[in-house]
């Protein structure tokens, strides 16, 4: 990222400001954009494509794009759907979960890459004339005013911007830049495990199946359109040690999960191809303070088995109010509606809502 030699920033003025475009960030801007509330997204990277991201949409999110009117253009998109979770343990099929027991309509799980699902919803936000999501823009400080925050600092291509809000937001990861700014405490949970992250082929007649456990191996599959995206645990902090032993022994491992893998296992050739996931779950003890707030796993770094990070985000940014936010000292009352637009959650839900606190009151 290159910038501009002035030292003095670009300054904008918005409504709401969010640091991070993943699930909670995006989500959160669609939103508020379409209550009539001014929303610029900051997001660090050129797009949403990244390996790690999970791709488990659990029911509760598709709920949500049915709220949104989103699934015709949802279904448009490649996707797996799972009635049922299968898992394979020392090469006994198991039908652990049935999601058909569920309530109507969406009883299933639906494997979908991450970064499409954002493109989504991007798309949906960048027809509203208050939604403004800015790629490559790096947010590396908030500003304060009056011992409240007011807005953040970031670098993009063009130079130094700096973004007042009346509300910011933070969304920008487990590795949050406002986070850290906001000097919020965090709860750390132990964790004995870390992830390799790999892609194979998929085999011939390969049942979809999310997980395959052995006495000592603990793979996960997940069924993409073209490939199966693979996860294997290992034990913390032994990455290290697993490449000296060699690439003959990481696939051993894999085998012993899944023997069916056999047939595609020399495609992994190369270290190259594997990623390491440092695993960390925690959580913050306060999520906001004064004009700031954190959603996702800015707030609470989830584990990535079974995908459940995606989902705990998206519910963030839904829950109403939306526009009330009593706990960092914010109101914000739509400043245009229209049949569209002014809605305070859930996009296509008719009903209108109305939410009130002590220090807080709006309606859309």
């Amino acid at each position: 990222m290159t910038t501009n030699a002035s030292t003095e920033p670009t300054v904008i003025t918005t409504r709401v400001c969010i640091a991070g475009g993943g699930p909670a960030g995006v989500m959160l801007g669609l939103l508020l954009a379409r209550a009539g509330i001014d929303v610029v997204v900051l997001e660090k990277h050129t797009d949403f494509f990244r390996d790690f991201r999970g791709d488990t949409v659990h029911p509760s999110t598709l709920n949500v794009i049915d709220q949104l009117g989103l699934r015709e253009a949802f279904d448009q998109v490649a996707h797996t759907p799972l009635p049922r979770l299968d898992v394979v343990l020392n090469e006994v099929r198991l039908h652990a979960i049935d999601f058909k027991t569920l309530p109507e309509p969406n009883q299933a799980i639906t494997l979908m890459p991450q970064w499409d699902l954002l493109n989504l919803l991007a798309a949906e936000g960048a027809r509203s004339p208050h939604f403004d999501l800015r790629m490559r823009a790096d947010v590396t400080d908030v500003v304060r005013r009056n011992g409240r925050v007011v807005g953040v600092t970031a670098r993009t291509e063009s130079g130094l911007l700096q973004v007042d809000a009346e509300l910011t937001v933070a969304a920008d990861g487990r590795d949050s830049t406002v986070r850290k700014a906001l000097g919020l405490p965090e709860r750390t949970f132990g964790v004995p495990v870390d992830v390799t992250w790999f892609r194979l082929d998929k085999p011939e007649n390969l049942p979809d199946t999310l997980g395959y456990i052995s006495d000592t191996s603990f793979l996960v599959t997940i069924p993409r359109p073209d490939y199966l995206q693979c996860a294997l645990l290992i034990p913390k902090g032994s990455f290290e040690s697993l490449r000296e032993s060699g690439l003959d022994t990481f696939r051993e491992r894999v085998l012993r999960a899944s023997p069916r893998l056999k047939s595609v296992i020399n495609g992994l050739d190369d270290w190259q191809q594997i990623k390491l996931l440092t695993v960390q779950i925690n959580r913050l003890k306060t999520w906001a303070v004064p004009g700031a707030l954190c959603i996702g796993d800015a707030a609470h770094a989830m584990s990535p088995i079974f995908g459940v990070g995606i989902n705990y985000a998206v519910q963030d940014a839904v829950p109403p109010p939306i526009c009330s936010f009593p706990f960092c000292g914010v109101r914000l009352r739509p400043r245009l509606s229209t049949p569209r637009q002014g809605r305070c959650s859930g996009g296509a839900n008719a009903r209108r809502r109305r939410c009130s606190s002590s220090s807080a009151q709006c309606t859309a």
